[in-house]
């Protein structure tokens, strides 16, 4: 999977054209991002029967984090409509938003902009897309199932309150940096009622970690050639399934593991279309095609 459109960057700002409606995903790395193929691919089935689609284009742009601030203040000023966020941006927006939806706060990541006369308004769709992939892809659900988490990051906020408000059995998770995962479990304990929930160092799997749990991955470990696993899938009793948030590369060292162990799996590309369709949905106000069209667009 690839995509032939531009990686533009903060500085294509500063002499921006596009007469239309522009949306944007705003990332660091972009370039291995499939988003834009998918929301033009949307776009463009909308525009067959609403005209005003087909002004709307959705672009992508690699902005590292010490940039990000001052790049949503321009793409404000340039009339973006709406803004996507992935790594490693999700937490950093938190504090440079003008307004944030009641879910996005109780997760403290956003991952969805939508522009405001005053600013940006912060959702996060990343909860939506996990719920419904892990059903489309392996037949799974967070209700009732025991999690094990990997990550500490803002994908991994928005799964891990979604595990606790569809009220999973269990929530077990990894992070090597332990301030983060401290953070993390203190930011979600307030939401976690009765569900237990435990946070443990990925490179020493505490005992008493369930059985048929369900192994979701939401770090960026596997994004790139050489990555180390997230977790050593051997050191946890069989889980019943494993899902990584990654969609690109589509088989992840984690992955490739957990085929090796005949476990159930899945990367994230249900995930991606999704999320992305419910954030276009937030921009448009309109219904937004889904599953195959815009799962085919990326392929």
């Amino acid at each position: 999977m690839s995509s032939t459109d531009p990686v533009c960057t903060p500085a294509d700002l500063a002499c921006w054209t596009f007469p239309g409606t522009a949306l944007a995903v705003l990332g660091h790395p972009i370039g291995h991002s499939l988003s834009p193929a998918m929301h033009n691919a949307a776009l463009a089935a909308m525009a067959r029967n609403q005209e005003r689609f087909a002004s709307w284009r959705y672009f992508r742009f690699d902005v590292p984090p010490e940039e990000l601030p001052a790049a949503l203040d321009l793409f404000h000023q340039r009339g973006f409509h709406g803004l996507n966020l992935t790594v490693p941006h999700k937490v950093i927006a938190f504090d440079h938003v003008a307004g944030i939806d009641p879910a996005a706060r109780s997760i403290g990541a956003v991952n969805t902009l939508l522009r405001t006369e005053n600013g940006w308004r912060g959702f996060n769709t990343d909860g939506h897309g996990l719920a419904n992939g892990l059903a489309e892809s392996l037949g799974a659900s967070l209700e009732s199932a025991d999690v094990i988490l990997l990550g500490a990051g803002g994908a991994a906020r928005a799964a891990a309150m979604e595990c606790l408000q569809r009220h999973c059995a269990s929530l077990w998770i990894a992070n090597r940096t332990a301030a983060r995962l401290d953070n993390l479990l203190a930011v979600l304990l307030p939401a976690a009622g009765n569900v237990p929930l435990h946070g443990f160092d990925p490179q020493s799997p505490p005992a008493g970690l369930p059985g048929g749990a369900l192994v979701i991955n939401a770090t960026s470990a596997g994004l790139h050639a050489g990555d180390p696993l997230p977790l050593d899938l051997t050191r946890l009793p069989r889980p019943a399934g494993v899902y990584d948030m990654i969609y690109n590369p589509p088989a992840t060292p984690l992955l490739h593991q957990a085929a090796l162990l005949g476990v159930p799996h899945a990367n994230g590309l249900s995930m991606l279309v999704h999320q992305g369709a419910r954030a276009l949905e937030i921009w448009t106000g309109a219904r937004v095609p889904v599953a195959d069209m815009m799962q085919a667009a990326m392929v």
